[in-house]
Protein backbone atom coordinates (compact mmCIF):
# COMPACT_ATOMS: atom_id res chain seq x y z
CA UNK A 1 0.00 0.00 0.00
CA UNK A 2 1.38 3.42 -0.93
CA UNK A 3 1.60 6.35 1.46
CA UNK A 4 -1.09 9.02 1.04
CA UNK A 5 0.26 12.08 -0.76
CA UNK A 6 0.56 15.49 0.77
CA UNK A 7 -2.32 17.73 -0.36
CA UNK A 8 -1.37 19.90 -3.33
CA UNK A 9 -2.10 23.62 -3.51
CA UNK A 10 -4.10 24.77 -6.52
CA UNK A 11 -2.46 27.78 -8.20
CA UNK A 12 -4.77 30.55 -9.35
CA UNK A 13 -4.11 33.47 -11.71
CA UNK A 14 -3.43 35.65 -8.63
CA UNK A 15 -0.88 33.19 -7.18
CA UNK A 16 0.74 32.03 -10.43
CA UNK A 17 3.86 34.22 -9.96
CA UNK A 18 4.42 32.73 -6.49
CA UNK A 19 4.23 29.12 -7.70
CA UNK A 20 6.36 29.83 -10.79
CA UNK A 21 8.94 31.38 -8.46
CA UNK A 22 8.91 28.37 -6.15
CA UNK A 23 9.43 26.07 -9.13
CA UNK A 24 12.49 28.21 -10.03
CA UNK A 25 13.63 28.02 -6.36
CA UNK A 26 12.81 31.66 -5.73
CA UNK A 27 10.60 32.98 -2.95
CA UNK A 28 8.55 35.69 -4.67
CA UNK A 29 6.51 38.24 -2.78
CA UNK A 30 4.52 41.30 -3.72
CA UNK A 31 5.10 44.91 -2.72
CA UNK A 32 2.71 47.83 -2.97
CA UNK A 33 4.01 50.56 -5.25
CA UNK A 34 1.94 53.14 -3.33
CA UNK A 35 2.79 52.44 0.34
CA UNK A 36 5.85 50.19 -0.25
CA UNK A 37 4.61 47.44 2.11
CA UNK A 38 5.55 43.84 1.24
CA UNK A 39 2.81 41.29 1.77
CA UNK A 40 1.82 37.64 1.65
CA UNK A 41 -0.30 35.76 0.58
CA UNK A 42 -0.45 36.90 -3.05
CA UNK A 43 -3.41 39.05 -4.10
CA UNK A 44 -4.03 41.71 -6.74
CA UNK A 45 -4.33 44.58 -4.22
CA UNK A 46 -2.42 45.84 -1.20
CA UNK A 47 -3.92 44.63 2.10
CA UNK A 48 -2.50 47.74 3.83
CA UNK A 49 -3.80 50.60 1.65
CA UNK A 50 -5.97 48.91 -1.00
CA UNK A 51 -3.91 50.05 -3.98
CA UNK A 52 -3.92 47.85 -7.05
CA UNK A 53 -0.47 49.11 -8.06
CA UNK A 54 1.61 46.18 -6.88
CA UNK A 55 4.90 44.63 -8.02
CA UNK A 56 6.48 41.21 -7.59
CA UNK A 57 10.01 40.77 -6.27
CA UNK A 58 12.39 38.02 -5.25
CA UNK A 59 12.62 37.83 -1.46
CA UNK A 60 15.89 37.14 0.36
CA UNK A 61 14.72 33.77 1.66
CA UNK A 62 15.76 34.73 5.19
CA UNK A 63 13.30 34.42 8.04
CA UNK A 64 12.91 33.81 11.77
CA UNK A 65 10.68 31.33 13.55
CA UNK A 66 7.70 33.31 14.82
CA UNK A 67 5.47 30.53 16.16
CA UNK A 68 4.83 26.81 15.76
CA UNK A 69 2.91 23.80 16.95
CA UNK A 70 4.20 20.24 16.85
CA UNK A 71 1.68 17.74 15.55
CA UNK A 72 2.03 14.24 16.94
CA UNK A 73 -0.57 12.78 14.60
CA UNK A 74 0.39 11.60 11.14
CA UNK A 75 -1.35 13.30 8.23
CA UNK A 76 -1.25 12.55 4.48
CA UNK A 77 2.33 13.18 3.41
CA UNK A 78 3.59 13.85 6.95
CA UNK A 79 5.16 11.53 9.50
CA UNK A 80 4.66 12.55 13.12
CA UNK A 81 6.01 14.51 14.79
CA UNK A 82 6.19 17.52 12.45
CA UNK A 83 6.08 21.26 13.03
CA UNK A 84 3.50 23.55 11.52
CA UNK A 85 5.23 26.90 11.70
CA UNK A 86 4.68 30.58 11.13
CA UNK A 87 7.86 32.21 9.90
CA UNK A 88 8.49 35.94 9.72
CA UNK A 89 10.25 36.83 6.51
CA UNK A 90 13.08 39.37 6.56
CA UNK A 91 10.89 41.54 4.30
CA UNK A 92 8.14 41.65 6.96
CA UNK A 93 5.30 39.31 5.98
CA UNK A 94 4.61 36.09 7.84
CA UNK A 95 3.78 32.80 6.19
CA UNK A 96 2.93 29.27 7.28
CA UNK A 97 5.38 26.55 6.40
CA UNK A 98 7.22 23.57 7.80
CA UNK A 99 10.65 23.47 9.39
CA UNK A 100 12.92 20.88 7.79
CA UNK A 101 16.37 19.50 8.57
CA UNK A 102 15.78 20.05 12.27
CA UNK A 103 14.56 17.91 15.16
CA UNK A 104 10.87 18.52 15.65
CA UNK A 105 11.14 19.25 19.38
CA UNK A 106 10.68 22.38 21.52
CA UNK A 107 14.38 22.21 22.39
CA UNK A 108 15.41 22.43 18.73
CA UNK A 109 12.68 24.78 17.51
CA UNK A 110 13.57 28.01 19.26
CA UNK A 111 11.45 31.08 18.66
CA UNK A 112 13.31 33.78 16.72
CA UNK A 113 15.83 31.24 15.42
CA UNK A 114 17.26 32.28 12.03
CA UNK A 115 15.87 30.30 9.09
CA UNK A 116 16.43 30.12 5.36
CA UNK A 117 14.15 28.99 2.59
CA UNK A 118 14.57 25.65 0.85
CA UNK A 119 12.33 24.08 -1.78
CA UNK A 120 10.58 20.72 -1.88
CA UNK A 121 9.47 19.52 -5.31
CA UNK A 122 6.23 17.57 -4.98
CA UNK A 123 5.65 16.97 -8.69
CA UNK A 124 6.18 18.61 -12.08
CA UNK A 125 3.75 21.41 -11.21
CA UNK A 126 4.20 22.14 -7.50
CA UNK A 127 7.31 23.06 -5.54
CA UNK A 128 6.83 24.19 -1.95
CA UNK A 129 8.92 26.73 -0.09
CA UNK A 130 9.95 25.23 3.25
CA UNK A 131 12.37 26.53 5.88
CA UNK A 132 15.40 25.11 7.68
CA UNK A 133 17.78 26.51 10.28
CA UNK A 134 20.04 29.08 8.60
CA UNK A 135 23.36 27.61 7.56
CA UNK A 136 25.09 30.97 7.73
CA UNK A 137 25.57 32.74 11.01
CA UNK A 138 23.80 35.92 9.91
CA UNK A 139 20.19 34.59 9.82
CA UNK A 140 17.43 37.08 9.14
Amino acid sequence: MTEPQRPRPVPTPETRHFWEGAKAHELRLQRCDACEQAYFPPRPFCPHCGSRKVSEFKASGKATLYSYVISHRAAPGFSAPYAIAVVELAEGPRMMSNIRECEQTPEALQLDMPLEVMFETLDDNITLPQFRPARTGDGA
